[in-house]
């Protein structure tokens, strides 16, 4: 009977289970994601987010706790050098699991956990929402810039008021321009005569 035993087994004796999870874990850290079976991934979830938690606080006594479980002096180092500064702003919720299919061979269902601040990415289209993002209402918010833009409507045209008068300015002086344009015709004409005399 299984009464009481409330975290799956993973069909393995303890320190089997033990062994596998800080291999794992220790892989999860050094390579940021990993593909593995769904019930494997949940229990790592368990197993590696309080040692996220305890690499917050960089003192002897929880790097001493973490080696603990992790067994292995690189991934220690690389959890309190690196993943700890990523996260040091998050409350929790570090890893993530996204399903993969199933296996060929057993129908097992696979899945990649992963640490949630490396997936560059997810990282570059949540910005992207972020600045695309619109806010309606905040009727004070939305007067400003119209007011902006009809300062600049102004500025416009009034810098467009003296380019309107320059045409009037050469429309004044068209009588003048077809005086000479008309002067000149006969004097073409004229050549023309010449020529023909010739």
């Amino acid at each position: 009977m299984r009464h009481g035993k409330k975290f799956n087994h993973l069909g393995r004796q303890a320190p089997h289970r033990k062994a596998m999870m800080a291999n794992m874990a220790c892989s999860l850290i050094e390579h940021k994601r990993i593909n593995t079976t769904l019930a494997k991934a949940k229990a790592l979830k368990k197993f590696v987010e309080p040692l996220i938690t305890k690499s917050k606080t960089d003192s002897t006594h929880s790097r001493r706790t973490c080696f603990r479980y992790l067994r292995s002096k690189e991934a220690v180092t690389e959890l309190f050098r690196d993943v700890s500064v990523k996260v040091a702003d998050r409350p929790g919720g570090y890893t993530r699991i996204l399903k993969t299919g199933f296996r060929q061979g057993d129908n097992a269902e696979m899945c990649m956990i992963e640490l949630v601040d490396y997936n560059q990415n997810l990282l570059k289209d949540a910005k992207k929402k972020t600045t695309t993002r619109k806010r309606r209402g905040g009727g004070k918010k939305a007067a400003a810039p119209v007011a902006e833009v009809t300062e600049a409507d102004t500025k416009a045209e009034v810098i467009e008021e003296p380019k309107a008068e320059k045409p009037a300015a050469t429309e004044a002086s068209a009588p003048e321009a077809k005086a000479t344009e008309k002067k000149e015709a006969p004097k073409k004409d004229d050549t023309k005569k010449e020529d023909k005399g010739e």
